[in-house]
Parts: C-alpha cells; sequence; structure tokens
C-alpha cells in the first residue's frame, strides 16, 4: 500500500446503510442475515439491480469520503448479508434445496447444502473492487466472508469432516483474496464471527481454515469477529471467547468491537504483533455518540495498543441503522479519531 494513513486511521467494518429504494429495509431487519439468496429483499427489477446496485455504491463511497473516512469500503451495497453472496457462487452447493443450520441466537435458518467438492467457479467480488478503485483515490478495503464462518453456515451433506468442509471453503477463499488484490484492493477482510459464536470448534480447526485462506497472500489482511449485529444480538457477554488465539493467525490486523459490550481492553495486550482494528460505534444505540465519547472509547485502548498499530472502527457492520444515523455515527467516529491523534502528535 502506497497511499500514507495518518494516525489512527479511519474506516467501516465493512457495510453501510443500504438506500430504502434499493432494498426493503423491513424485510431485511425482520429476520436473520440470509445465507442462502434472498432475491425478495431487492426493490429494483432484476434487469436493472447491477445499475442500482452500482448507484448505492456510489452514494457509500461519498458518504465515507465526506465523514472524512481514511479507508473506504464498497458498503456492501450488493449483498444481501455479509456472506452470502460469495458462500452462493461456490460448486458443491444445491442452492434450490436448501439445507437448515442453527444461527448463532439457537434459531434454525435456511443455509446452502453441501452436496459436492467446494470450489470457486469464477471471482465472485473482483468487480466490486474495480469499481470501488475507479471510484475514490483513498485506501480501499473488501471484505470477504471466513471459510470457517461460512461452513458453521452450511448443512454437510458431503463431507466426512467439518473441518475438511471449512479447508475447501478456504482454499476457494484464498483464490478470492488473491484475485482481489489483484484488482487493486489495499486491504482484504476475512469477516470470522463464528470463531466468537463457536470457540470450540474454531480451536480445533478455525486458525488452520483461516491460515490456509490466506496461504501465500501478499497484501495486508485483517480478519473481524464481533459478537452478532446489535439489531439482532441483543446480550453481549463481558469479552471474547477467542480472541488471544487470534495472535497465532496470518492475518496482519484483527477486527474486534468495545463500545457496546464494554470490552477490557487490557486482553488487546495478547495480540502484541498484530494491528487492531478498534471498534468504537455503539450500534445498539439509535443516538449518534459525540466525537468527545468516541475518542474516550480510543483512550481505553492506548495502554494497551501503541496508536501507530490501531485503526478506529464501528464495532460492526452499519447495514441495519438508518442512513442518517449510519453518516452521523461514521462522522463522529472520524471526528472523534482526530480529537486524539491531535493529543498525540
Amino acid at each position: 500500500m502506497n497511499k500514507k494513513l495518518p494516525l489512527l486511521p479511519t474506516s467501516l467494518v465493512g457495510s453501510y446503510a443500504q438506500p430504502e429504494w434499493l432494498i426493503d429495509r423491513k424485510k431485511l431487519a425482520g429476520r436473520f442475515p440470509p445465507r442462502v439468496r434472498a432475491l425478495e429483499l431487492w426493490r429494483v427489477a432484476p434487469e436493472w439491480l447491477d445499475q442500482a446496485q452500482d448507484d448505492a455504491t456510489l452514494l457509500a463511497i461519498r458518504d465515507q469520503e465526506r465523514a472524512g473516512l481514511d479507508i473506504i469500503t464498497d458498503g456492501e451495497m450488493r449483498r444481501e448479508s455479509y456472506s452470502n453472496r460469495f458462500a452462493t457462487a461456490l460448486e458443491g452447493v444445491d442452492l434450490d434445496n436448501p439445507g437448515s443450520a442453527l444461527d448463532r441466537s439457537g434459531h434454525p435458518n435456511p443455509v446452502p447444502r453441501v452436496v459436492g467438492k467446494i470450489r470457486r467457479k469464477h471471482a465472485v467480488e473482483v468487480r466490486d473492487v474495480e469499481f470501488l478503485r475507479a471510484n475514490t483515490d483513498r485506501v480501499i478495503k473488501i471484505t470477504v466472508p471466513g471459510a470457517f464462518t461460512m461452513a458453521q453456515q452450511a448443512q454437510n451433506d458431503f463431507y466426512e469432516s467439518e473441518e475438511e468442509l471449512a479447508l475447501d471453503y478456504a482454499a476457494a477463499v484464498n483464490e478470492e483474496i488473491k484475485d482481489l488484490f489483484a484488482a487493486g484492493a489495499d486491504i482484504v477482510q476475512v469477516d470470522e464471527p463464528y470463531m466468537q459464536a463457536r470457540p470450540e470448534k474454531a480451536r480445533q480447526y478455525g486458525l488452520k481454515a483461516l491460515n490456509r485462506a490466506l496461504e501465500g497472500v501478499e497484501g495486508e489482511t485483517a480478519v473481524h469477529i464481533c459478537f452478532g449485529y446489535a439489531a439482532i444480538i441483543h446480550e453481549r457477554p463481558e469479552g471474547y471467547s477467542f480472541l488471544p488465539e487470534l495472535a497465532g493467525s496470518a492475518a496482519k490486523a484483527v477486527s474486534i468491537e468495545t463500545a457496546q459490550s464494554g470490552l477490557d481492553c487490557s486482553v488487546l495486550a495478547k495480540l502484541p504483533d498484530k494491528k487492531i482494528i478498534l471498534g468504537v460505534l455503539d450500534l445498539s444505540d439509535p443516538e449518534v455518540e459525540s466525537a468527545e465519547t468516541v475518542a474516550a472509547r480510543i483512550r481505553r485502548a492506548l495502554p494497551y495498543v501503541s496508536a501507530d498499530r490501531i485503526v478506529i472502527a464501528p464495532d460492526c457492520g452499519l447495514k441495519y441503522l438508518p442512513r442518517e444515523t449510519a453518516f452521523g455515527k461514521m462522522k463522529a467516529m472520524a471526528d472523534g479519531a482526530a480529537l486524539v491523534r491531535a493529543e498525540l502528535s
């Protein structure tokens, strides 16, 4: 990455609020993030959908620039959920006859049913990166769902073990990541929320799958783990059940949430060689934080992580927030980072 970032650069975790004209936000909010295709969420006819998603992506890019963010994402405007766009584009999945798996709240959810070897048929998000790269001159980040998480969000009717399934998902993610860097991405983030939701399994083969996904990858990589979307998962544990283990991952940065959970930031000292993408926006609170509130949340981490290793972000994706709230919080985040940056310089 040849572009210079300031101290405490700011970034979204990935998603931004999709416009009401693009997606039925009531339907979106009234269900768990879809694991299979959910075409009924889109308000635009199929023949115009690509164009509408491009237009929404431009709005998301401009909003991030206007708010003062240093690292820009595509806002995940083309996605029904963070994971299903990639997970349903792979070979080995029967999309017409979905399976069922428990989501992180313990409810059954329709999921891809794995009936053959998981393989990537073609690049899934390369055009997303090319479009993003063509429309901003700032540092850009794109997200891909992690192999461990996709294995948890599938019904395995083919593989002898879940680990074997996760490793084939990882091979597909690995091919995608390499293509995303080749297409111009500065940072690629792997979303692995289920490492927090299923820590016992994550300890068995989660890191193996993550490291397989990052094998031979040149470029700046991050892994995001969280407690789930605030709009859907309301209870927050006091701390992560799977975090120090990520010190052994090949990812250069670890994205965590501290605002809603009031996380004891001393745990960050256990990741001495990683950048920390520090979640400082509470997405369960409809009020827009003040810059000072954000600054106070940033300062909580500074005893345990040097400022040159911190990137400032929301706790999780902004997908479920009203757009004006999402923009307000994003702006407060940039302003709060600027306050602490000024103190440190």
